[in-house]
């Protein structure tokens, strides 16, 4: 997508203080998106990244807030701090996350069966990664529908890691999420809002890959970057008719144009019958 692209739209990504969500924060303002970047805890994250985005834009385009998807009033204020900060909104990335190293840091050699699992933890995991997208787009879809245009994207995982051993509750809340795309999907068709799915592909170099990861695994970790063309083509509008996709970006070749590229990484969220 040439620089520029997406001028005029505004995006919330949340969990965007670091790994997927930096990397698509910093590609959303690249384009030309005034972008609002959140996170729950550390604060001086997403104001770093803010810093970031602001030098691939210009001043004034980017703002951080400090925001926790699992709290309805935290949405809210967050979706009507972007309005009245950038006068809409147009994006919203559901990227907040929780993932399995807080079940147990060595969850990817020590799988850790489902009765095992600390229930405070499979509570946590559960609210961010199921109800924080609830959340968020309930308290965006009235501005989207007003003005008939937008988009939703939720970062979502490999099918073959919803079926892992040892990976609840994250496979589940990830797979609570797919279900979540479609039904939305389809709520909102015909009112010029599209929900989809977008994922790495694979593992990727992210906070949810413990410190203790043999250096020659994290090297064939994928890359965050790998987000950004794919969620890039999602928020335009050439993306339109998409909805109730999933789209799998290490499968994205840039040598294509974005339509056969698009084309091969895509398919239907959730699982055909």
């Amino acid at each position: 997508m040439e620089r520029g692209q997406l001028a005029g739209k505004v995006a919330i990504v949340t969990g965007g203080g670091r790994g997927l969500g930096r990397a698509m924060a910093l590609g959303l303002a690249a384009a030309g998106a005034r972008v609002v970047i959140s996170a729950s805890s550390d604060a001086t994250e997403i104001r770093q990244v803010a810093g970031e985005a602001t030098q691939a834009s210009e001043a004034g385009r980017i703002l951080a807030v400090r925001a926790d998807v699992t709290r309805e009033d935290d949405c809210h204020q967050l979706v009507e701090r972007t309005i009245h900060t950038f006068g809409g909104l147009h994006i919203l990335v559901n990227n907040a996350g929780r993932g399995m190293k807080f079940v147990s840091d060595r969850f990817l050699t020590e799988p850790t069966r489902f009765w095992e699992v600390n229930p405070d933890v499979w509570r946590m995991i559960v609210d961010t990664n199921i109800n924080g997208p609830f959340l968020m787009a309930r308290a965006a879809v009235p501005h989207l529908l007003a003005q008939r245009w937008g988009r939703i994207v939720n970062i979502t995982m490999n099918q073959e890691t919803m079926r892992r051993t040892g990976f609840s509750p994250y496979g589940p809340s990830k797979a609570a999420l797919e279900s979540e795309t479609i039904i939305w999907a389809q709520d909102l068709a015909g009112t010029g809002i599209t929900v989809d799915g977008l994922l790495p592909g694979g593992a990727s170099a992210t906070g949810m890959i413990p410190d203790g990861v043999p250096a020659a695994v994290r090297q064939q970790l994928i890359q965050p970057e790998v987000m950004v063309p794919p969620l890039l083509w999602l928020a335009s509008e050439a993306a339109g008719a998409v909805s109730g996709k999933r789209l799998v970006a290490s499968r994205w070749n840039t040598a294509l144009s974005a339509a056969q590229a698009a084309a091969a990484a895509t398919d239907d969220a959730g699982w055909a019958i």
